[in-house]
């Protein structure tokens, strides 16, 4: 398995464990103020996993794909993050 791939399984893995806990202590902590604290950090981690996933994907194609290709991988991750910021 390449280091990458198993970088990016890893960096998921451990966003997804993230969010899990975060469900488990919304439930447990029972208010909808500390659940919305909870969710606001949720949406930071979002984003920031994305950029490293796909950071560390591109990486892993560079030389593989063309220069236009990949612009369009970087300018279509740019929308999703506005798309996420407005």
């Amino acid at each position: 398995m390449e280091k990458i791939v198993l970088g990016m399984g890893a960096l998921r893995l451990f966003s997804g464990t993230i969010e899990v806990i975060a469900a488990i202590l919304i439930i447990y902590l029972g208010t909808v103020e500390r659940a919305m604290m909870i969710n606001a950090g949720l949406a930071v981690l979002g984003p920031t996993v994305l950029i490293l996933v796909t950071t560390l994907g591109l990486f892993g194609l560079a030389g593989k794909i063309s220069l236009v290709k990949f612009a369009l991988i970087f300018i279509g991750v740019l929308f999703i993050l506005a798309g996420l910021l407005k």
